[in-house]
């Protein structure tokens, strides 16, 4: 993946994108960041870890865009918009909340999951499974109500 950044930027700083510039360049930095975090711990920061970064930046900008709109700063919204649709390029499609409840039933079949004590294997299954294709926030939620009743 690492590799698909550099050539992206290489790309779009011939083209004179300067959005997608510095959007390439910002998750570059991140993944500088990843990479000085996982060294002290003598980890290798992985293409999971990588699209977890990613998921990350997604999910905060999502979150200013919700201010900035509400806050009536369009042109500030419209950055957020356009830095999100080039990060999403990198992420795998992500599933549909049908689709998320049948691989949440799945998992739950497949550990044996009886109570909401459980949950821990389910969700670990899920992210093993699904990395990059699933909000686990809303995941979780639905875990525990499947599980519960």
């Amino acid at each position: 993946m690492r590799e698909q950044f550099n050539s992206m930027l290489k790309t779009a700083m011939k083209a004179g994108d300067r959005r997608r510039v510095d959007t390439l360049r910002m998750i570059n930095a991140g993944l500088k960041d990843r990479d000085i975090e996982a060294r002290g711990t003598g980890k290798i920061v992985s293409d999971d870890d990588i699209l977890a970064l990613l998921q990350k930046m997604v999910k905060t900008r999502q979150e200013s865009l919700a201010i900035y709109s509400q806050a009536g700063r369009t042109d500030l919204a419209d950055q957020e918009r356009e830095e999100i649709a080039i990060i999403s390029e990198f992420l795998p499609k992500a599933l549909s909340e049908d689709e998320v409840k049948a691989a949440i039933a799945a998992a739950i079949t497949e550990t044996g999951a009886t109570s909401i004590k459980d949950m821990g294997k389910v969700v670990g299954l899920i992210k093993t499974k699904f990395p990059g294709q699933i909000d686990f926030a809303k995941a979780s939620g639905l875990v525990k109500a499947m599980l519960a009743g």
